[in-house]
C-alpha cells in the first residue's frame, strides 16, 4: 500500500478545520487557543466578592463639593506616628536626587 503524500494530508486537514471551525495549525505551534476558548473568569470572580462599601476617602471626595470636611482618624494617627519617628531620626531616608553615580554604573 502506497503512502499518502504530505501535501494531500495537509489539504485534508485544512478542509477538516474549515468544516469543524477549528484553527488550522499544521506545524503544531503553540498558539494559546486552548486558553482563549475557555470562559472568562473575571465576571464570576467579581460576583463572588461583595461590593465594597464607602471609605472615608470616597466620602470626603463626595462631600467636598458641598463644603463639608471629613476627618480620617487613621490617616491622622499615621501622620502623627511618622512625625514622632522622624523626630527620633528613625524615619525612611531621603530619596536621592540628581543623576546616578558613575562608580555604581554596571558595565
Amino acid at each position: 500500500m502506497a503512502a499518502v503524500p504530505r501535501a494531500r494530508l495537509l489539504n485534508l486537514l485544512k478542509a477538516q478545520c474549515e468544516i469543524f471551525s477549528t484553527t488550522y495549525n499544521p506545524d503544531g505551534i503553540r498558539m494559546g487557543n486552548k486558553i482563549l476558548r475557555q470562559r472568562l473568569k473575571g465576571p464570576s470572580l467579581a460576583k463572588y466578592y461583595p461590593p465594597r462599601g464607602p471609605t472615608v476617602n470616597t466620602l470626603a471626595k463626595e462631600f467636598k463639593s458641598l463644603g463639608l470636611e471629613t476627618i480620617d482618624e487613621f490617616q491622622d494617627d499615621r501622620m502623627e506616628h511618622l512625625e514622632e519617628v522622624r523626630a527620633r531620626g528613625k524615619g525612611a531616608p531621603r530619596k536621592k536626587t540628581g543623576p546616578p553615580d558613575a562608580k555604581y554604573k554596571k558595565s
